[in-house]
């Protein structure tokens, strides 16, 4: 493969293909995702690609490291308040950051992201909550949790089902429910009441990060 490649193009670099197949997978979703019309969205010849990321899994891989850093800003080293609100505001940074890119929300919740930029995103998440007391596998618990929890809710937020796009059922077959057979889903659904998505998001998120926050106090409390 080494000897098939082109030179590489001045100015390219990885993070440059990333964002590029980024906006692709955006525009024309995962599936039509390749080197070819990457390079050819960036101008060069989908073999000089090879020379920045070795393999389409090296770029799934890149691509979801990118909006895991992104979610994460600063959060994990520069925390500006409890852990629960740090991981919280990674919650919301992460679902907001999916919504806008709707087409890689498989690819985060389906393949681990084994990458040195993303498993040292990890090992900063993590020394957060210890350094805040939390034990270590508690720590990798609530991460693993909140993660997990929050791309189940955006992938169902979204709308989509991967590889069956057009067969969910539409708004207005559940908004016509008949009220005399389904008389609580029928107002739910003329009210709106429990519909509202980023409220049931927060709402759950706070739940599930207090529920963690007061086990860890009870522990303490029976070691003491």
């Amino acid at each position: 493969m080494t000897g098939r490649r082109t030179r590489p193009r001045s100015g390219l670099t990885r993070e440059k293909i990333i964002d590029a197949a980024l906006a692709h997978v955006d525009q024309h979703g995962l599936a039509a995702l390749s080197n070819r019309k990457l390079g050819a969205a960036l101008g060069v010849e989908g073999m000089t690609l090879y020379y920045y990321v070795p393999s389409k899994a090296a770029l799934l891989d890149g691509m979801a490291e990118r909006l895991l850093e992104l979610s994460a800003g600063d959060l994990f080293t520069e925390p500006a308040g409890p852990w629960t609100e740090t991981v919280r505001d990674f919650a919301v940074a992460l679902r907001r950051m999916l919504l806008a890119h709707p087409g890689m929300l498989t690819v985060l919740a389906t393949r681990p992201v084994a990458t040195p930029a993303a498993t040292a995103l990890l090992e900063r998440g993590i020394t957060v909550l210890v350094d805040s007391g939390v034990e270590l596998a508690d720590a990798i618990d609530v991460l693993n949790s909140v993660v997990q929890w929050t791309l189940g809710h955006t992938l169902a937020e979204a709308g989509r089902t991967p590889y069956h796009e057009g067969t969910e059922p539409a708004p207005e077959q559940l908004a016509t429910l008949d009220a005399d057979t389904h008389p609580h889903l029928a107002r739910a659904f003329s009210t709106g009441a429990g519909l509202d998505q980023e409220a049931r998001f927060h709402r759950t998120l706070a739940i599930l990060l207090a529920g963690y926050a007061a086990e860890f106090d009870r522990a303490r409390g029976d070691a003491g």
